[in-house]
């Protein structure tokens, strides 16, 4: 995430809470559990065009879309290549802190964008302080990442009915 870039705290909770209750891994929570999220969350601005991360960099925040349009996008061969148009609403980047893995992509703002972060720290602070909160937010970003990945084997398998001399450069270990 850029460092110029202000982290402002949130104070319409009646605003925020809405946004949160819609997304995959905030799934199930209490509203009281959405407030705990809400209270750790901290708002960056980004201008059309800003990278927000780039494909490589240490992951440290989870990103909600509260508004614009955020592009992700691959470099393949040199050349950037969209992989996804993200909205209001969407939250990207669970997996790579999670996972304690490298961003895989590069996140670029399309228009000013308005994103609310929360960061690894944060989930460090839930972990020593509501281990039930936790869990619950761990276990919906591992469903959420199941579901992409599901998505994304089908894409693979789409592709190789169409192109099966590419199965020879399958995972050989997986």
């Amino acid at each position: 995430m850029s460092e110029h870039v202000a982290r402002e705290p949130l104070l319409e909770v009646e605003k925020v809470l809405p946004i949160l209750d819609k997304i995959s891994i905030f799934g199930g929570l209490t509203e009281s559990q959405l407030y705990q999220i809400f209270k750790r969350l901290k708002l960056v601005h980004y201008q059309a065009g800003e990278t927000i991360f780039r494909e490589g960099d240490s992951a440290s925040y989870i990103y909600i879309i509260e508004t614009g349009k955020v592009d992700l996008v691959f470099d393949v061969a040199g050349q950037p290549m969209l992989k996804a148009e993200l909205e209001p609403g969407t939250c990207f980047g669970e997996t790579s802190v999670i996972g304690i893995q490298p961003h895989s992509a590069t996140t670029i703002a399309m228009e000013k964008t308005d994103l609310l972060v929360l960061s690894g720290e944060a989930l460090d602070e839930m972990y020593q302080s509501d281990k039930e909160l936790f869990a619950m937010l761990i276990l919906n970003i591992a469903r959420e990442s199941c579901r992409r990945l599901c998505k994304t084997n089908l894409k693979l398998r789409s592709y190789l009915v169409r192109y099966p001399q590419a199965a020879g450069d399958g995972i050989i270990k997986y």
